[in-house]
């Protein structure tokens, strides 16, 4: 009986129910939740799925109290300028777990990159190329990322954590997690879950700031239709907008270049099977890496905090204020013009492609059922995904290390 009691007892103190903490067990619910809503309610599934699975994963605890595969002691000794393992990826790749090793490609910026090389594959600039004041509107829905920094450093986050919070005005999940990775990674969890978590409540949180914003009359005006976009322009500008930017902030070359790279992949009309792979198997492959390495950095004990609560309310802030930034440029261009701009457009400059710019065709429908602005607001939408890859790299020039 005595060897039965012992064997049962050694087999649960070499469990992982023996080392399961309250933050590990409130992380698994959450984990769970967040499952729900990505396979139930269809909250951004693609990469919702796999973040959710890496917070489940690495709250998984072993016996020793750490997570099986995830090991965050290794990552505090490589951004540790005293420890001898200051940026070493080689010590990572010989002690690191799978997620370790899979959380390479968030550190050095290679996965949101590849993600760009793919959004750009898919994108068609020509709708914002055809209205060239679609640039303003993409800018002017940065807004939020500059007012949310400013009000995360009086919250008392340093430059750099302010900088990665900002961001999420952006809407724009790969540059949220890019921007992360380099200035505050040990927010990146919860930066890229509030992020992605915005990004599928556009429906419900765009429209209320609609219809505050701009009257029944200024909704249903209807825009003339696009001029048609030639080839050539298609092709020249990516090749101009990579130098031009590059140059000017060299830092976001790796997010712009590849956005442009895929662009001119899909417009040059030579490279199909390059434009093919770009937008469905590595776009897919990547994703899949990129979602359950961002899971893995969502450790209990570092995530529950009060931190994490103030880039939730923050996160929503900057959102907002980027939906109210486009949306007042977009009435001031409606009464320059005459008219002849429906402001909701403006409301599209967030960068979630493309469900921003439907949420405007919606509301513009609502108001006048024979509107159409889908590929007008397109162009504020694609020069909004440009705006806060710029935005990025200039917050990564003033904070970066």
């Amino acid at each position: 009986m005595n060897i039965i009691v012992e064997s049962v007892k050694g087999i649960w103190e070499s469990s992982g129910f023996n080392a399961m903490t309250w933050q590990n067990a409130v992380m698994l619910v959450l984990a769970c939740v967040l499952l729900f809503l990505g396979i139930k309610k269809k909250f951004e599934p693609l990469l919702l799925v796999g973040i959710a699975f890496g917070m489940l994963l690495t709250n998984l605890p072993t016996p020793a109290g750490e997570t099986a595969i995830y090991n965050p002691e290794l990552w505090t000794a490589f951004m540790d300028e005293n420890s001898e393992f200051y940026h070493s990826y080689g010590h990572i790749l010989a002690n690191g777990g799978l997620l370790d090793i899979l959380y390479i490609g968030v550190k050095s910026g290679l996965y949101p990159s590849l993600i760009f090389l793919g959004v750009g594959a898919m994108t068609d600039f020509g709708p914002m190329l055809s209205n060239p004041k679609s640039f303003l509107l993409g800018a002017a829905a940065q807004f939020g990322v500059y007012c949310a920094l400013i009000m995360a450093v009086v919250l008392g986050f340093s430059g750099p954590q302010a900088a990665s919070i900002a961001i999420i005005g952006g809407a724009d999940g790969p540059t949220a997690i890019f921007l992360t990775g380099r200035l505050a990674p040990e927010l990146l969890g919860a930066i890229a879950i509030a992020a992605y978590s915005y990004m599928a409540l556009i429906p419900m949180i765009q429209p209320p700031l609609m219809r505050l914003i701009t009257t029944k009359k200024e909704r249903e005006i209807k825009m003339e239709q696009l001029r048609t976009v030639s080839k050539t322009e298609k092709i020249i500008f990516p090749i101009v907008v990579t130098i031009f930017t590059v140059l000017l902030l060299p830092s976001v070359a790796p997010l712009l270049g590849c956005l442009m790279l895929g662009n001119l992949f899909r417009e040059s009309g030579v490279c199909d099977r390059l434009s093919d792979t770009a937008q469905n198997a590595l776009m897919n492959i990547v994703t899949i890496f990129l979602g359950i390495s961002v899971g893995a950095t969502t450790v209990g004990a570092n995530f529950l905090n009060l931190q994490t609560i103030y880039i939730i309310v923050l996160g929503l802030i900057a959102f907002a204020f980027s939906t109210v930034g486009g949306l007042l440029l977009g009435k001031l261009m409606c009464w320059l013009s005459g008219g002849k701009i429906n402001p909701l457009i403006g409301s599209a400059g967030v960068s979630a492609v493309p469900m921003a710019a439907r949420v405007a065709q919606v509301e513009g429908q609502k108001a006048n059922p024979s509107n159409f602005l889908l590929m007008h607001a397109m162009g504020p939408n694609v020069a909004g995904v440009i705006g806060s890859a710029v935005a990025a790299g200039f917050l990564l020039t003033i904070f970066g290390i």
